[in-house]
């Protein structure tokens, strides 16, 4: 199982036109495994035992996102990576919880969103490239 989504996995970075290398391959089956977005750092602490610098890992998330792999949002004070979904085409998005006490990030995959731009919407709009956000307190800060 694990070979057909490497080979899954290559094949869609070939096709967003990037190479498909051993660390982007896996960057990304990690952000799609992934149950919230993760910061640069937490990609580099997650490939501690792998010969790649915080730089090369940088560069993969920056560059998969500019080729819309992955989506880059901006929450709490720094930089979140997470795979992009689709369905038919359209950009599936859902809103992040953040809590502003301790910057904790999670998904709400139960409050789904899904856009569908006319050519009235906002290029921002039609293309799926703006964040929803949640605020409040986590459990832990409650």
């Amino acid at each position: 199982m694990a070979m057909l989504e490497s080979k899954s996995t290559a094949a869609d970075i070939r096709m967003a036109g990037l190479r498909g290398t051993r660390s982007r391959m896996a960057v990304l089956e990690l952000l799609r495994g992934a149950e919230r977005p993760l910061t640069h750092s937490e990609v580099v602490d997650a490939f501690v035992d792998e010969p790649w610098d915080r730089a090369t890992l940088y560069r993969n998330l920056v560059d998969m996102a500019e080729a819309g792999l992955l989506r880059r949002i901006s929450l709490g004070s720094t930089w979140h990576f997470e795979a992009s979904q689709s369905m038919q085409g359209q950009v599936k998005l859902h809103p992040h919880f953040v809590c502003d006490a301790c910057g904790h990030v999670e998904c709400t995959p139960e409050v789904q969103m899904q856009l569908k731009g006319s050519r009235k919407s906002s290029k921002a709009i039609q293309r799926g490239q703006i964040e929803i956000q949640l605020h409040g307190l986590c459990d832990a800060c409650q």
